[in-house]
């Protein structure tokens, strides 16, 4: 039966620059964001139930007078995303050992520009992101689109994530997890696990 191993994407596989892209946006620190913002807008985005336009719009409650800048956002996004330390290479070790590979990731439409920009498809056997589903990590909806999507059953997939409660979603859906902390600790657990050789 072949394994596969489904990352999480930002702050697992590539660095997440989106705080730093909303203090540049907003000229406010994220303390202040805080308190401003609506909180049900990025999530709805991250779902794909309203556009990038309306996201912009009303990201902050009315009333506050705070505006959100997306061409200075978009900018700072991109010049932010980067592999982090390591995961390149231990991707690639994976897909030469023949494990299937996955992205499981909570992400907007800019799925389709990070995937492009840094090869996804060339690395990995298939992206899912919650823009594709309709559904955010931790909710059921999104595991059980995920698991229907790899060809691998749950009890197959070793589920990687930097945030604690998508793991265990992951985990009531039978799939064993790795909450990311680095490359170095992830590759030894795989190691441990026999996705990789010793």
């Amino acid at each position: 039966m072949r394994r596969a191993v489904l990352f999480d994407l930002m702050d697992t596989v590539l660095r997440d620059p989106y705080r730093e892209a909303l203090r540049a946006a907003t000229g406010l620190e994220l303390r202040e964001i805080g308190a401003a913002r609506n909180p049900e807008v990025w999530p709805r985005f991250e779902k794909g139930h309203i556009d990038e336009a309306t996201f912009a719009a009303g990201y902050f409650r009315e009333g506050t007078g705070h505006t959100f800048d997306m061409s200075a956002f978009h900018a700072e996004r991109r010049a932010g995303y980067a592999f982090l330390p390591g995961m390149r290479e231990l991707v690639v070790d994976l897909r030469q050992a023949g494990v299937g590979l996955y992205v499981a990731s909570n992400y907007p439409v800019w799925i389709e520009e990070v995937r492009e920009t840094f090869a996804l498809d060339a690395l990995f056997d298939g992206v899912v992101a919650s823009h594709h589903v309709g559904a955010r990590k931790p909710e059921a909806a999104f595991y059980e689109a995920l698991f229907a999507r790899v060809p691998c059953p749950p009890e197959a997939c070793l589920f990687v994530d930097d945030r604690a409660d998508n793991c265990t979603g992951a985990e009531a859906h039978g799939a064993s997890s790795h909450v990311f902390s680095s490359a170095d600790d992830l590759r030894a657990r795989l190691v441990r696990d026999g996705f990789l050789p010793g």
